[in-house]
């Protein structure tokens, strides 16, 4: 196809990527923590950068980049466009690091004669052209693309165009290459692959179609690649299956997939952790290598069997799972010196201690489990280990204020928690000794711990979660919490960790629906939101409800259990009622959140059904990864729904929002009871549909037809409508999961009820919303009757008004019997 002005060229070989730490000498920041850095159009926007930036821009902007090496295209990985513009090798660099590689990609032209093309990058990067320099930028702006325009000279026929690309990656990276048609001579984008462009093109499709057999396993199950085109040739596939970019521990497999293949076998469920999983498949097909990935959830739900009666029974049941099947992370090491594991609790040290030692992003997410084994299961920690950890502590960095050259995250509220509970504890259990970064003594960071924790307490009083409701969130702040709670000193900060603790349970029991966290959340993942089982909060149910699973990935649960086996935590017994909702009536739960309350958050269940959403939220500017509506459907937590824009066309990307967390253009929801409104309003540069999950494997009925979809699951339903024919995707990673609205200004209608027909709920519920032309929207409910979604953000319905500025920090929830 002849290229037209503003076509990327799609396709792209890329070499390994060079990586080395780029360091500077230590030195302190300036800052506080900022929880609204989200809230902003510059993704992950401080108000300062970190050392190592400021060396780099120094060194590096606006300066002509200067190839390091030569490129060897014998090396390089072949890319495929997938639907993207551009390639995209964005991660996860736990530390500063620099990186380097080369890419190409090609343009076959009619004739010969000059051409214009727009090069866009992040950080640094070099033009080529049939080997010839013809440009380059040098921005070094973290994680923002910038574009120049360049003339060049092209040949006749096959045209290489290579750019030699750098960048300075600070954890989440965003790190993309495009270039982009401008104008020329009558042109088409061409392949760098130097294989026969019949392969590439049966690859290509075999890859678009190709997904697994299921979203959701359970262990007795075998996990099956299908393909729906089949490879031109026989395949053979290097699988790694792993977590998230958080995870750490992995597993290969070898595929051989036959020529014609329509299925192939992959595993045993049970044979991999219970997590949400990726399946990174490395492919050989006729010689063409190329990459793809698909995720989907394992759970152990049939070995794991009903939760034991007691709660006694089900701290010992939790922790000794932990200890024998969770991650290799601390919070498992903590569960293994209290199961007596001792073997595999130092084995986990041993690996973690060097991310903690270098400072690495996340590291406070280690050392606050580390510390509890440490302080109270010293005697089972070999001397030589317990030496090194007591060494790691003293030198770690513990804020901003201290000198370092590294690229943790001080800046949300989660982590400053972990940073002030690491110092203040860390101090109190070695308080003679010198912190080599702050000079003090323990004693000194313990006082100033306290401080910081107070100040710390007094933000989380007032607002709360910035992070609303966010599913991988809660326990991370609960980490910080329950260590506080069992191990502070202090009274005050004691007694404030444990009323913190409880008002996260109550938010989770409130906006639970069968124990499985059912709501809006200020941060998502595809890894939260995908799994129902192996979610932390669902453990938490679990091990104080009776109801749920237990995941592989852990941040509090030891910890938890801990505290209500040990230290006497209490949780109010009326909240597994709301957790584990099953009586007749409904509940209506509205509360706010966040600095000012920018939050206001609405959830709404029966036994039937759930859904929750923020309302009043940023309507129609840019967005991060909020997921503003979510419900559930009958007593089957997989069984779900949420509506979002995706903000990168790569499934189980880097994203940030990505293709399933959070939304490029912010949506406006608007809920009453089991109706809602869902309208969004993308710009150009926006991918052009909105989309549903729609695991079709979960409903014990569905249906998609024209404008209308509707699922049921036990006497649980929901009828959707669009403001366009609505497509469920049968081909690709969310194959049989996702409908798809085309289109920038999809409107979605949303409603959920009750019945044993789903055919006839839908029938029952027209869901036509007719607007007034200044901006409110009106639709007839055959049980609320008029319902007026109104342009201010308050919703009109059965003689009741919804005010979500109103909405106070405690909350309201009103009687279920209303």
């Amino acid at each position: 196809m002849t290229l037209r002005a503003g076509d990327p060229l799609p396709y792209w070989q890329t070499t390994p990527m060079i990586e080395a730490p780029y360091d500077v000498p230590d030195s302190p920041m300036q800052g506080e923590m900022d929880s609204t850095f989200f809230l902003t159009k510059d993704k992950n926007y401080i108000p300062h950068t970190y050392p190592c930036r400021t060396a780099y821009i120094a060194a590096f902007r606006d300066k002509e980049p200067v190839p390091g090496f030569a490129p060897d295209w014998a090396a390089a990985q072949n890319i495929l466009p997938m639907g993207a513009a551009f390639l995209d090798l964005s991660g996860f660099w736990f530390r500063a690091t620099r990186l380097c590689n080369w890419q190409r990609t090609a343009v076959h032209a009619a004739a010969a004669g000059p051409a214009r093309l727009r090069l866009g990058i992040c950080g640094a990067a070099k033009l080529f052209v049939n080997g010839q320099a013809v440009g380059w930028l040098a921005p070094t702006i973290r994680n923002a693309m910038t574009k120049a325009e360049f003339d060049v000279t092209l040949r006749e026929g096959h045209n290489e165009i290579a750019v030699w690309q750098e960048d300075l990656a600070e954890r989440d990276a965003v790190i993309r290459i495009l270039v982009e048609w401008v104008a020329g001579p009558a042109a088409r984008a061409a392949r760098p692959y130097g294989v026969d462009d019949a392969l590439v093109d049966g690859v290509e499709r075999a890859i678009a179609a190709m997904h697994l057999d299921r979203k959701h396993y359970d262990d007795p199950d075998m996990i099956r690649l299908i393909l729906p085109r089949a490879f031109p040739q026989a395949a053979r596939a290097s699988v790694v299956v792993s977590g998230h970019f958080m995870s750490h521990d992995s597993q290969g497999v070898a595929l051989a997939i036959p020529q014609g293949a329509t299925a192939v076998e992959i595993g045993r469920a049970g044979d991999f952790p219970a997590d949400y999983r990726y399946f990174h498949f490395d492919l050989d097909c006729g010689g063409f290598r190329t990459r793809a990935t698909l995720g989907a959830e394992i759970s152990w739900r049939s070995r794991s069997g009903a939760a034991p009666d007691t709660q006694a029974a089900r701290i010992a049941e939790a922790l000794a799972w932990i200890a024998a099947h969770a991650e290799s992370d601390t919070e498992t090491a903590l569960a293994c010196l209290d199961q007596n594991a001792t073997e595999r609790a130092a084995a986990i040290y041993r690996a973690e201690l060097p991310g903690i030692e270098a400072c690495f992003d996340c590291a406070d997410f280690a050392l606050v489990p580390m510390l509890w084994g440490r302080i109270v299961y010293g005697d089972r920690i070999p001397a030589d280990l317990r030496n090194r950890m007591d060494a790691a502590v003293r030198d770690f960095r513990y804020w901003m204020d201290e000198p370092g050259n590294d690229v943790q995250w001080y800046f949300s509220e989660n982590h400053a928690l972990l940073f002030h509970t690491a110092a203040y504890l860390a101090g109190m259990y070695q308080a003679g000794a010198t912190f080599r970064r702050s000079g003090r003594t323990g004693a000194e960071q313990h006082r100033v711990g306290y401080a910081r924790l107070c100040d710390w307490f007094d933000h989380f009083e007032r607002a709360e979660m910035a992070e609303f409701n966010s599913s991988p969130y809660f326990p991370i702040d609960l980490k910080g919490m329950t260590a506080l709670y069992a191990l502070a000193p202090d009274d005050d900060i004691r007694d404030r960790a444990r009323r913190a603790i409880l008002r996260l349970i109550e938010i989770v029991a409130n906006s639970a629906h069968h124990g499985v966290n059912t709501a809006a959340e200020g941060r998502s993942y595809e890894h939260s939101l995908c799994p129902a089982d192996t979610s932390e909060l669902t453990g938490m149910a679990r091990l104080l409800w009776g109801r749920g699973w237990f995941g592989a990935h852990v941040n509090c649960l030891s910890q938890l259990a801990i505290c209500l086996r040990d230290h006497g935590l209490a949780v109010d017994p009326a909240l597994k009622d709301r957790a584990l909702w099953t009586g007749a009536g409904e509940q209506e739960w509205r509360f706010a959140q966040g600095n000012a309350l920018f939050a206001r958050l609405y959830h709404y269940k029966t036994a039937d059904v759930a859904m929750g959403s923020t309302a009043a939220y940023r309507w129609g500017e840019w967005g991060y990864q909020e997921t503003l509506i979510h419900g559930r459907l009958g007593d089957e937590p997989r069984a779900q729904f949420w509506i979002n824009h995706p903000g990168e066309m790569v499934q189980s990307g880097y994203g940030r929002p990505s293709y399933w967390g959070g939304s490029a253009s912010v949506p406006r929801v608007q809920q009453y009871r089991g109706l809602a409104l869902v309208a969004f309003s993308g710009t150009e540069g926006h991918l052009g549909f909105t989309h549903a999950w729609f695991p079709t494997e979960a409903f014990q009925d569905w249906h998609v037809a024209g404008t209308r979809a509707r699922a049921r699951h036990g006497r649980g339903c929901v009828a959707l409508r669009g403001n366009g024919p609505l497509t469920l995707m049968t081909e690709g990673g969310s194959a049989h999961a996702e409908l798809r609205l085309a289109g920038l200004t999809g409107l979605w209608l949303v409603r959920l009820g009750s019945g044993d027909d789903a055919a006839a709920f839908e029938a029952a519920h027209p869901l036509q919303a007719v607007a007034d032309g200044a901006g409110s929207f009106t639709v007839m409910d055959p049980d609320y009757g008029s319902v007026r979604f109104l342009a201010d953000g308050r919703i009109e319905a059965e003689g009741r008004v919804l005010a979500p500025l109103d909405w106070t920090l405690e909350g309201e929830r009103l009687s279920p019997t209303r």
